[in-house]
């Protein structure tokens, strides 16, 4: 088979082009090196299918294959699905890890321990205010300073339950919200679903929907933060999406399984969220031990301070100062200066109310500050991850100069070679007028 005269310049042509896509996908990504999400796009370049030159040889009659030149086989996106896949399960763990010690910050803070306001210096008040009843059991100024300091201590158990009530509200309502309709759950994954069969449309076409695979990565690592996620990528370019330990895939296809029920177990900010809040969470415990703090002091007093009681109500929530200052009894005696009924309650200091509560203050500092440390590590290793992804999929700007420059000579000897292709057949058409095809 002859050599088409024209295909020297055919070959250059395709080298031109090739290099020119080569350079426009470099400026691409330069362009796009602050863009979150965007991962860094290659153009893959392979040989052009070869010309067979058949009996080149006069003397052994072998033929030849000659090379055509150049072209873009696909603009590939670089990403490393392992690397996607560890950073959702560590996101997961570290947004449980935030939500729990935001959710126990709150908590601490409504103990505002320590503090003069504080429930463990308005018990120590109290006590205090029945030792000087029993130094002084005729003083009416000692009665009203009970009332008044079993007023104060009663006020600051309403506030802090009605606190404690209304964090656990708080996030029965964000998990509400979140797992809504319209709420962040199902509009992450419309959206996942969405692209799901646009990518498998474009794939069909042969096509490379880089853009649309970033904004679904971008998606599942938004909804990673909220419960732990499972993704399995199909054949036809879908993926599957497993949610927490929903009982149904979140995202099958273009198809979306919402809502679903889900528990404490499904990880991230969700499951801690309802963890917390569940029967057997850290806030219904706190309030739990808050209400026995309650009754506890409720029953102590009244025991000794018997008709009428001195409080009413037996939670955090309703306790309350019972009588009036005329009626605080020092003595169960009507002897004058007896004064048994304020010593025995004024010893209850340091007793079982006391202890119960010091050991409840504790118990939410010991678990915010795991929280906190749990946090601290984990975003450690979070940002570990994140740093080996960008530099898999992110931008380097000295990366893409160098690979620019690289394209750029390319471009430029494949631009020499048509020059000279061009010089070879203007001299060949000057001397013979015609050029054989």
């Amino acid at each position: 088979m002859a050599i088409p005269t024209l295909q020297g310049i055919q070959t250059a042509l395709s080298g031109l082009l090739a290099q020119q896509e080569a350079m426009d996908t470099v400026s691409n990504n330069i362009a796009n090196v602050n863009t979150q999400g965007y991962s860094r796009e290659t153009a893959v370049l392979e040989p052009t299918p070869s010309l067979q030159i058949a009996n080149l040889s006069q003397l052994t009659g072998e033929g030849a294959w000659l090379g055509t030149g150049v072209t873009v086989q696909t603009i590939s996106r670089v990403r490393n699905v392992y690397l996607d896949s560890q950073y959702r399960t560590q996101n997961s763990a570290l947004s449980a890890a935030s939500t729990a010690a935001e959710e126990l910050e709150q908590t601490q803070s409504a103990f505002n321990e320590p503090s003069s306001a504080s429930i463990a210096s308005e018990l120590s008040t109290f006590w205090t205010s029945w030792s000087e009843l029993a130094n002084d059991p005729t003083s009416e100024a000692s009665r009203e300073s009970v009332v008044a300091a079993g007023d104060q201590l009663t006020q600051t158990l309403n506030q802090v339950a009605r606190q404690l009530q209304t964090i656990a509200g708080q996030a029965e309502l964000q998990v509400s919200v979140q797992t809504g309709p319209n709420g962040e759950v199902q509009s992450y994954a419309k959206q996942i679903a969405q692209l799901n069969g646009q990518i498998k449309l474009a794939e069909e076409a042969g096509q490379k929907p880089n853009e649309m695979l970033d904004r679904r990565d971008m998606l599942l690592d938004k909804l990673s933060s909220l419960a732990n996620v499972t993704v399995t990528q199909e054949a036809d370019g879908t993926d599957t999406v497993a949610f927490g330990n929903a009982e149904k895939p979140l995202v099958e296809g273009t198809t979306v399984n919402w809502p679903q029920e889900i528990t404490e177990a499904a990880g991230g900010e969700l499951g801690t969220l309802i963890g917390l809040t569940g029967p057997t969470g850290a806030l219904t415990s706190y309030k739990e031990s808050l209400d026995n703090i309650a009754a506890t002091l409720n029953e102590s007093v009244n025991a000794l301070h018997g008709e009428p009681p001195f409080f009413s109500g037996t939670t955090a929530a309703t306790i309350k100062v019972a009588l009036k200052p005329s009626e605080v009894k020092a003595s169960g005696t009507k002897a004058q200066g007896g004064n048994e009924v304020a010593l025995a309650i004024s010893e209850l200091r340091g007793g079982a109310a006391d202890e119960a509560y010091a050991a409840l203050v504790e118990q939410v500092g010991s678990n915010l500050q795991v929280a906190k440390n749990e946090q601290a590590n984990l975003k450690t290793g979070v940002a570990a991850i994140e740093n080996q992804r960008q530099s898999v999929s992110g931008v380097s700007l000295d990366e893409e100069m160098t690979s620019l420059i690289s394209f750029q000579r390319g471009y430029e000897a494949s631009a020499r070679t048509l020059t000279a292709l061009d010089t070879m057949l203007e001299t060949l058409i000057e001397h013979t007028g015609q050029v054989g095809l």
